[in-house]
């Protein structure tokens, strides 16, 4: 037999089924807000993040752009030749990469090393203008970059010491700064190549890869193994990494040549372009590999 329950119990128990009835739309409506908030932050982060790169973009290009057109207009000369015809490659090389995110034939994950990428064409253009310059007003300290240490000393503690050595030399006093610097930088990216791309592991995930004369994996399998590990796979960015690596050692080359040769001595504002072409160099390789 069903239990009798008063009016009073009846409205009672009303009142809790609606009560909890509230509590459940109000709950509802919480958890509705918050997700439209996070949402709300999620949009404009990405719109922050969007037009701060749109920002890099332009200043990047507008760099480029202009030393580009600083280097051809200086006055030919037949001092650093070679390096001069590196930084052209280099520029050139860019272009390409630069044409296919135009079109949109390269994804997001490109977008940062994009930035890079144009930084690094910029700043060999630099140097190869400072180079032919004779001015000597320091626009910036030859200092260590806290950012580049970082990444150097999560690789090896030796690199780290290896890079401080390395613009610690940088001096215009110093006889042997061309030397010092060119040979500690030079080792700096090899072993970064031989310590994060051994050659059993390119093997291992690239069997049929390019191999020197030794049967050693070539510096641009290695590169194709930092790529392909981070799921980037572009002929015309690869040859991009592989470039700009042959023009920092390009550079390497007019550097010892023009401390111990007949060009003498560089002035301070050219170190610091050099200094700063090698490091950001060396950065964006970091970059890839991490």
């Amino acid at each position: 037999m069903a239990k009798k329950i008063s009016l009073s119990q009846f409205k009672s128990k009303v009142r809790q089924i609606e009560n909890k009835q509230r509590q459940a739309v109000n709950k509802y409506n919480q958890e509705v807000r918050r997700y439209n908030q996070k949402v709300k932050q999620s949009i404009n982060k990405y719109n922050s993040e969007v037009r701060a790169h749109n920002t890099r973009v332009r200043a990047n290009r507008q760099r480029l752009k202009s030393e580009i057109n600083k280097l051809n207009r200086q006055n030919y000369s037949t001092k650093h030749t070679v390096y001069q015809t590196s930084v052209i490659k280099l520029s050139r090389s860019y272009e390409r990469v630069d044409k296919l995110s135009e079109q949109g034939s390269l994804s997001e994950k490109y977008n940062h090393y994009l930035d890079l990428s144009e930084k690094e064409a910029a700043n060999s253009a630099e140097v190869m203008n400072s180079l032919l310059s004779s001015n000597d007003v320091v626009s910036r300290p030859i200092s260590i970059n806290p950012e580049l240490k970082n990444s150097l000393n999560n690789i090896s503690s030796d690199l780290c010491d290896r890079w401080i050595g390395a613009v610690y030399a940088l001096n215009p006093n110093n006889p042997d700064a061309a030397r010092h610097f060119c040979t500690s930088s030079r080792e700096i990216i090899t072993q970064i190549l031989e310590i994060k791309a051994p050659d059993s592991a390119v093997f291992n995930l690239i069997p049929s890869c390019t191999t020197t004369p030794q049967g050693k994996p070539t510096r641009r399998s290695k590169i194709k193994f930092f790529l392909a590990k981070k799921d980037i796979d572009d002929y015309s960015f690869e040859s991009f990494v592989d470039e700009d690596i042959n023009n920092i050692l390009d550079l390497f080359q007019v550097f010892n040549d023009g401390t111990h040769g007949s060009a003498g001595k560089y002035n301070m504002e050219q170190l610091a372009s050099i200094k700063k072409r090698v490091e950001d160099g060396i950065f964006f390789l970091a970059q890839i590999i991490n």
